[in-house]
């Protein structure tokens, strides 16, 4: 593992976690694509480490903001004026989060290993994108986060569930279910986005000692090139579907689907 690998799997896990086109599908098909060496999983926990230091250092505010709204606090913490919570929004991210969380220790072994197939991923990276597709083409996007229910939050969260499989992309699915409930596209991102936090942090310190175990310069390199790009990516997504739509994430997953089978069967 080198530097330039570090920069490169990085790079894709701050891009892929945050924009709808799966940062699991990436970091198994750039490997297979290009024989990169096999990361190893002190390397997959840096990489987790970077996009929860993203999403942290992006919505700190916001998270305490929340917090001190679930616990009645004297709110003393100034967030954008564009943004509002409703007071049980901490409950609402933990409803969302256990779904996740239970697939995701059970079928941990599975996503290691079957769940990584090129074919299954290229099938995943299409069928994901259309669904983002056409959600974001017939949802109402009249709700904004301040009608978000448990029913909501629940169904959000069993759609993260799902995400285990690499293609399908948890902020695609999470972002997805919510247009489909009829939220805006700004209020289904950031819902997306502030659920990763609970999740990442899991995944991250499960397996925290296997960073301490190996840790140099390379998983360095890597949970700062995850980090930069992980805010970018939340920053450049925020703004970009302010204007325009999801349909761009639909053409690049159609092209890297394509590229995967046209790559397996040459081989």
């Amino acid at each position: 593992m080198t530097i330039i690998h570090a920069i490169i799997f990085g790079v894709i896990q701050g891009l892929g976690e945050f924009l709808p086109i799966s940062s699991s599908a990436h970091l198994v098909i750039f490997p297979w694509l290009f024989n990169f060496p096999d990361p190893g999983l002190a390397f997959d926990v840096a990489l987790h480490l970077g996009t929860l230091i993203a999403v942290i250092l992006f919505f700190w505010k916001d998270w305490l903001h929340i917090i001190s709204l679930a616990f009645g606090f004297s709110e003393k913490i100034k967030i954008s004026p564009k943004t509002s919570y409703p007071k049980n929004t901490l409950w609402f991210l933990v409803i969302a989060t256990v779904p996740g969380a239970i697939v995701g220790y059970l079928l941990e072994k599975q996503a290691e290993t079957i769940f990584r197939s090129p074919l299954l991923i290229a099938g995943s990276l299409l069928f994901a994108g259309l669904v983002l597709y056409w959600f974001d083409k017939i949802g109402e996007k009249n709700k904004n986060f301040d009608k978000i229910t448990p029913k909501n939050a629940l169904f959000i969260g069993l759609s993260q569930a799902i995400a285990i499989v690499p293609g399908i992309s948890r902020s695609g699915a999470t972002i997805s279910t919510a247009l489909a409930l009829g939220f805006d596209r700004i209020s289904a991102a950031r819902f997306s986005f502030l659920m990763s936090a609970p999740i990442i942090f899991g995944a991250t310190i499960l397996k925290f000692p296997n960073l301490l175990h190996d840790f140099n310069l390379t998983e360095f390199i890597a949970i700062l090139a995850a980090t930069i790009s992980g805010l970018l990516a939340i920053t450049g997504l925020l703004k970009f579907i302010e204007h325009t739509s999801y349909k761009i994430f639909f053409w690049y997953r159609l092209v890297f689907a394509a590229i995967i089978v046209l790559v397996f069967f040459w081989r």
